[in-house]
C-alpha cells in the first residue's frame, strides 16, 4: 500500500462531512470519533505529584470543550 492510499484511507468520506454540516446528529458522531485520538491527545496533561513522578491525565472538561468547539465549527462549514 502507497502513502497515498493510506492517507485516503485516513480521510472522512465527503458525504459525512456534508451531512455533518447539515446537522446529520450520526455524521457529527462520525467525524467527532474519527478526531477522538487528536482530542484526548491535545487533552492530556501531566501531572506531578510530591516526589517529582510524573502522570499523564485526561482532562474531561477541556476533552468537551474541544469536542464543542470543533461541533460549532462543523455546523458552520460550508461547502463550495
Amino acid at each position: 500500500m502507497n502513502a497515498k492510499s493510506r492517507s485516503e484511507d485516513q480521510l472522512l468520506p465527503l458525504e459525512i462531512i456534508e451531512a455533518a454540516t447539515h446537522g446529520d446528529i450520526a455524521a457529527i458522531n462520525s467525524v467527532l470519533a474519527h478526531f477522538e485520538g487528536y482530542i484526548a491527545k491535545l487533552a492530556t496533561r501531566t501531572l506531578y505529584d510530591e516526589q517529582g513522578s510524573s502522570y499523564q491525565y485526561l482532562d474531561p472538561e477541556l476533552q468537551r470543550r474541544l469536542e464543542t468547539k470543533l461541533i460549532v465549527r462543523i455546523l458552520k462549514f460550508k461547502i463550495a
